[in-house]
Formats: structure tokens, C-alpha cells, sequence
């Protein structure tokens, strides 16, 4: 199962006790966001994408979408996400509890500036009922390799 994936990654880093699990679904950021009582940008929402053949995870906050000139500047080739039945496979978590936590080998994450607005920021935790309370720095030492990166729209509003 997803969430005991994740949890054993968190788990050997110290952060197991940091992982929420609900009665309710977290699996979009506004569900995540009414299940914890926050606002929508604080939920870290993880987008899956093919990127000439290779899995690539963004982490951003719920309130930004991907810029595709900035991904294509970034990435050298147009933003196209997984699909549904590509998601579990590639990535080693389901569509609604996607995170960067106990990934398959050779996924790449990489961390989106817009989480750097915030104190605290939301995860998910390998399945839908789930998430992770974690600082922007906390999420990056969480994750060896993960690089920050510039690929999303500003907020629409604060």
C-alpha cells in the first residue's frame, strides 16, 4: 500500500509522526485543504509528468499552475502530464495521494518556488486520505537530490 510506502520513507527519516491520516479523502487540494482546515495554497500538491521519457514530480503550492514557457525553459520540452492509468505505475503512488515520498527509482522531484510563502505546507502521504505537515525546508532536506525550481503561474490571488 501507497501510504505505508511513504510512511516507511518519513519513518526512516525521523518525520513518521508528522503524517495526518483522515476519515475523509484529501486526493484534490480543495478536499486536502477542508480536511485540515488551511487554505488551499498551504496544500503542496505533486504533479506527475513525462519529460521526453523520463518521471519528473513538481511539488507547488495549491494555488499556482504549471507556466508552460517556464517548464519548457526549464525542462527542454512541453509539460505533459501522466495519465491516470501511467500515474501509479511510473510514479509509485495513485492519482489523490501522489507525493514525493518512497517514489519509484529514477523518479526525479523537484521543488517549485511557491512553497516558499508559506510556514507550513501539506503533502500527501501515498494515498488519499492522507498528508504530512512539514516546513518548505523540512520537504527539501526531506528529499537528497530534489532541486528547487521556477515552473509555475504566480498566484491568481493571495
Amino acid at each position: 500500500m501507497s501510504i505505508e510506502r511513504a510512511r516507511a520513507y518519513l519513518a526512516a527519516r525521523g518525520k513518521e509522526d508528522r503524517v495526518i491520516e483522515f476519515t475523509v479523502s484529501s486526493a484534490t487540494v480543495e478536499l486536502a485543504a477542508q480536511a485540515l482546515g488551511c487554505q488551499p495554497a498551504h496544500i503542496a500538491k505533486t504533479m506527475s509528468f513525462d519529460c521526453a521519457g523520463r518521471t519528473i514530480l513538481v511539488v507547488a503550492a495549491g494555488d499556482v499552475k504549471v507556466n508552460n514557457s517556464k517548464y519548457k525553459q526549464r525542462f527542454g520540452t512541453k509539460a505533459k502530464m501522466l495519465s491516470h492509468d501511467e500515474v501509479e505505475p511510473r510514479v509509485g503512488h495513485g492519482v489523490g495521494g501522489v507525493c514525493p515520498f518512497g517514489v519509484n527509482k529514477g523518479v526525479e522531484v523537484y521543488l517549485d518556488e511557491s512553497l516558499r510563502r508559506f510556514d507550513t505546507v501539506y503533502p500527501a502521504a501515498g494515498n488519499a486520505a492522507s498528508a504530512v505537515r512539514l516546513t518548505p525546508d523540512e520537504l527539501a532536506a526531506l528529499l537528497p537530490g530534489a532541486q528547487w525550481v521556477d515552473v509555475c503561474k504566480e498566484p491568481e490571488h493571495e
